[in-house]
């Protein structure tokens, strides 16, 4: 509030003064001038951010003894008109105009125009049929300047009207650009010449009149920080619920204070429910953020705020910790960086031929085994220098874990912004070195035909994420659903919330070049603005049809950080959302260890029909043995103690590392077991980083019990022959992808099951560990006699669980073929697999008998003889 001596008020609510909008027009002329700040100082208030000193109209008039002090409650409350540009003569050196238009509590009119000429902000008034007594035969402009209450000038303002005509008055007053950007508080007041005593004269709503000077409007749109052509900042953020916010701008990052704090009005810097301003870019303001001000259950006016739509984070600002205050990030004063995308193209892979590797950013290279310099392991640039590796593996899409902004103290899947990466994946730890990397690392992998996945959480925020404090209500679930309390859960459904999570992906996109997104705890995405679950999500179905995602892989995994287990439920999915299926996990986990049934085993190698045969097909179900939570792969053999009875894991006999000898052979074949039955499934493939080369976390099921990846294991024994088994396997399902990689389900002809003797599977015997199947290729008719070597033969696949040996039967090969060996998980490296295969000779009538070890799976394929 500010006071004029102790009786008077100037804008002591946040009302809206009805301003007009008036059409283009520049200062003709100015009756009187008043020019303030022309012996500038710094004032002590506060932290002394505040330059200037207002002097008083040398006019001949009635010395005051004024105490004006405006603070942040005297709101501005008009609505700014159009501004222009002016090209007279007269004024050529106005650069730009704002118009304002009130009418006063007697009828009158006030004009008010802000331009900037030269390095000075003038300021011209006219008032026009005003309604005076004939005692009153003087009128007065009494004010003075604010910017928020913690921002204050004191002086005062005081300066006569003089009369331009009968019915209209004007004057003129000059700023400095130190003073600037402010506020211009005033009321009116109307005296007789020979008494300093005199009315005072209000807007229509009994407030002051209050206009801004080198602080503009702004829009409303786009939402966050932009730059418009002629250099000027705008800024725009949501907050339904806030009675004000107050913009903090700071001249160094290591300050703890804001240098400066702009009260945003609710009637000049509001429309709807987004608060917008703008200012000169040619401030040295390095950083910004938002206080907000309202109800104090909800509000908390002493927390300076992230914006969430800011595009590059400054570091946490130091000491926050102390006085109870959250930890934060500041938003970057500055464009996002010109990077050149010249020549990259997605590879825009199909679905159903996806090879895909999931990793840790910082954890793939940040140990020194990788042989990387210090600033270049652990961030995007650290992927860039190893995508070898993945191309000798024969993958051709990544998927990142979670790379956005994120809490250290609770790790990656609890994100505190979603429109930057972390600063801790760049090589100088800052910014603009981590947008600059991953960009880079997006282009060499797109050069190399590898595509990019990113891991996301949309459905809730680590404590004092970006979204919390500006409008918690609108933002978030608040105590309506019990298993989402004290979860900082979003609302995704909420209108705001759903355009906020679209504008968030549609800018990775379009900025990033990413190619697809996993959606963790996807199941929180279908439940209403109430908590009630949503057979039909907006936020789920507008994902599935927007224009920019059109092309991107969108990819629903409803594993919940909070309580670390999957959660089955049926997607909706407009054919466009595929799935990461924790069954195919599951299953052959259990099946592998010999507790699971055929006919689960049999649904998870033809592509999961039970989930995705609801029009969509095997491309749609990204299937997984390991991944970044849980046990890793060489863990899953290893442990298995009654802690880790929900990993459905097995330690082939002995708890943890062990020198037997037979437990080792048991845990290799199974672990090539798991990789064998991952790759000639239908569906796509997810290899965990540091399964092919035997990574650990000693038994902990802990995403933070990772370690970083020892590149060292790359080159032992068990690195080198699983590397080799994993491409061997890629390569067989690409030159076999009429049998391996297909979008739709295979035909009921096209597949036969069968038990150990040809006899069929014991589907409906729990004791019976044995399956075999086999995958009859496509005759294509028509074929010349000359591409009788290049016709496809037939896969014979089978699977053995069991602590026994089984002699099986082959089917008869087709005609003029034979059955050739190319993989059995029992024999040593390196003849458990083969790219030629080894021939398998016929022994009785026609029929070929293998002998196929205990736990062990074979993979046969039927070639003619000059293949």
């Amino acid at each position: 509030m500010a006071t004029l001596s102790p009786f008077h008020t100037i804008g002591s609510h946040c009302l809206n003064l009805g301003a007009n909008e008036l059409s283009k027009s520049a200062i003709t002329s100015c009756v009187c001038k008043s020019k303030v700040g022309q012996s500038l100082q710094r004032i002590d208030v506060g932290r002394k951010l505040l330059p200037g000193e207002v002097v008083r109209n040398v006019a001949q008039s009635p010395r005051w003894s004024l105490d004006l002090r405006c603070f942040a409650a005297a709101r501005v409350s008009v609505e700014q008109t159009e501004e222009s540009v002016t090209k007279t003569s007269q004024v050529d050196e106005l650069q730009k105009q704002s118009t304002y238009l009130f009418r006063t509590e007697t009828g009158g009119q006030v004009k008010v125009f802000v331009c900037k000429r030269s390095v000075k902000y003038v300021v011209d008034i006219e008032v026009s049929s005003l309604q005076l007594s004939i005692d009153d035969s003087q009128l007065k402009l009494s004010g003075g300047l604010y910017r928020s209450n913690h921002d204050i000038i004191n002086q005062i303002i005081e300066t006569p009207f003089i009369a331009r005509s009968s019915s209209e008055l004007a004057l003129e007053l000059e700023f400095e650009a130190q003073e600037v950007p402010c506020y211009l508080s005033f009321l009116l007041k109307a005296s007789s010449g020979a008494s300093s005593s005199g009315s005072e004269i209000r807007s229509h709503r009994k407030s002051s009149f209050c206009v801004p000077i080198g602080l503009d409007q702004g829009y409303p749109a786009p939402l966050g920080l932009s730059f418009s052509t002629d250099g000027s900042m705008n800024f725009a953020v949501y907050s339904r619920n806030a009675e004000s916010l107050v913009l903090c701008l700071y001249d160094d990052n290591a300050s703890e204070k804001p240098a400066l704090e702009l009260d945003l009005d609710p009637y000049v810097n509001r429309t709807g429910n987004i608060w917008h301003a703008s200012i000169e870019g040619a401030w040295t303001f390095v950083s910004y953020g938002y206080r907000c001000k309202g109800n104090r259950d909800t509000f908390h006016a002493e927390h300076v705020l992230l914006d969430p739509y800011a595009k590059i984070i400054g570091s946490s600002i130091p000491n926050h910790h102390e006085s109870g205050l959250l930890p934060k990030h500041l938003g970057r004063l500055c464009k996002e960086p010109a990077f050149d995308w010249s020549g990259d193209l997605s590879p825009n892979i199909p679905l159903e031929q996806l090879l895909v590797y999931r990793l840790n950013v910082m954890q793939f290279t940040k140990d020194k085994s990788s042989k990387l310099p210090a600033d270049v392991a652990g961030t995007f640039s650290g992927v860039t220098e190893k995508v070898q590796h993945l191309k000798d593996l024969g993958i051709n899409a990544v998927l990142l874990e979670p790379i956005l902004t994120f809490s250290e103290q609770k790790g990656p899947y609890f994100p505190c912004h979603f429109f930057s990466p972390a600063n801790l994946y760049g090589p100088s730890n800052g910014s603009v070195s981590a947008i600059n990397s991953m960009k880079g690392m997006v282009k060499n992998l797109h050069a190399n035909g590898i595509e990019v996945f990113l891991e996301v959480v949309f459905t809730h925020t680590a404590e004092g994420g970006a979204l919390q404090g500006l409008d918690d209500l609108s933002y978030y679930h608040k105590n309506s659903v019990e298993d989402l309390e004290a979860r900082h859960a979003l609302n995704c459904n909420y209108p705001v919330v759903q355009q906020f999570i679209l504008d968030s992906l549609r800018h990775w996109v379009t900025e990033f070049h990413i190619d697809g997104f996993c959606f963790i705890n996807a199941s929180c995405l279908l439940r209403g603005v109430h908590g009630e679950r949503l057979s039909r999500p907006p936020l789920v179905e507008a994902i599935a049809f927007e224009p920019v995602l059109s092309m991107t892989k969108i990819i629903a995994d409803c594993w919940d950080p909070y309580d670390k287990m999957p959660k089955e439920i049926r997607f909706p999915h407009w054919k466009k959302w595929a799935e990461m299926n924790t069954k195919f996990c599951s299953d052959i986990r259990n099946f592998l260890r010999g507790q699971g049934a055929l006919s689960s085993l049999a649904t998870r190698l033809c592509g999961s029909g039970d989930i995705f045969s609801d029009g969509r097909g095997p491309a749609f179900s990204f299937n997984f043995i390991a991944r970044n939570f849980g046990l890793p792969l060489v863990d899953l053999v290893s442990y298995s103690n009654a802690e880790l009875a929900s990993e459905v894991s097995w330690n082939c006999g002995e708890e943890g590392p062990t020198i037997n000898t037979a437990v080792l052979e048991r845990r290799l074949k199974q672990i090539r077991n798991f990789l064998f039955v991952l790759y000639i499934s239908l569906g796509i493939p997810v290899l965990n980083m540091g399964d092919e080369c035997g990574h650990s976390s000693s038994g902990s099921p802990s995403c933070g019990s990772r370690k970083h990846l020892d590149w060292n294991t790359m080159t032992t024994g068990f690195g080198i022959q699983t590397t080799k088994f994993i491409s061997f396997l890629i390569s067989l399902r690409k030159s076999r992808s009429d049998l391996l990689q297909k979008r739709n389900f295979l035909k009921e002809e096209n597949i036969e099951w069968h038990g150990s003797n040809r006899s069929p599977p014991g589907w409906e015997d729990p004791s019976c560990k044995f399956l075999a199947m086999r995958l009859k290729a496509d005759k294509a008719e028509g074929q010349l006699s000359s591409e009788a070597s290049q016709l496809k033969g037939d896969l014979f696949i089978a699977f053995n669980a069991a602590d026994r040996a089984e002699t099986i039967i082959l089917p008869p090969p087709p005609e003029g073929m034979a059955w050739r060996q190319l993989v059995d998980t029992a024999l040593p490296y390196p003849g458990f697999f083969s790219t030629d295969g080894k021939p398998i000779c016929e022994q009785m009538m026609g029929l070929v008998a293998y002998k196929m070890k205990s736990r062990s799976c074979i993979l046969f394929e039927a070639c003619t003889d000059g293949s």
